[in-house]
């Protein structure tokens, strides 16, 4: 079931790390944010790339990115397109095909990988894990 708390506390967040990404970028490309990479994806009306900044999960030998909060602009894009680029710190690119995931045992197991994110994620990752399982988006990324 979806929490209006976290709903809202995602989106506050969400929209704080937005106007911080220039700074963050700056140090990600510097000195790397632990599971941080840049994922870019063509926008869905073709009008251009789309970068975002995401966690890399790994579960096994599998790799994911997602977002906790439901779809949002840059996962539209990734399901329309099934294909992106994940661009790791040191300039080194990966062009991926991307897999939506429905419910079930691989899209938890995402979902649990999320304490792989650097604190505070982590901790906010796991106290909104109900929420996160009603209601996040994940994909599972595989070198194209």
């Amino acid at each position: 079931m979806s929490s209006v708390f976290w709903r809202a506390a995602f989106r506050v967040q969400y929209r704080i790390l937005a106007l911080a990404d220039p700074l963050i970028r700056g140090v990600w490309r510097r000195y790397g944010l632990g599971i941080t990479i840049e994922l870019r994806v063509e926008n869905r009306d073709g009008s251009g790339i789309r970068s975002r900044l995401v966690g890399l999960l790994r579960a096994g030998t599998s790799e994911y990115v997602g977002h906790p909060n439901g779809d949002v602009g840059w996962t539209r894009d990734l399901t329309a397109a099934g294909v992106g680029t994940l661009v790791y710190p040191d300039g080194n690119e990966i062009h991926i095909a991307a897999r939506r995931l429905d419910k079930g045992a691989e899209r938890e197991a995402a979902i649990r990988a999320t304490s792989q994110q650097p604190f505070p994620g982590n901790l906010i990752y796991r106290l909104a894990r109900r929420h996160v399982r009603a209601t996040g988006v994940y994909f599972r990324v595989e070198p194209a």
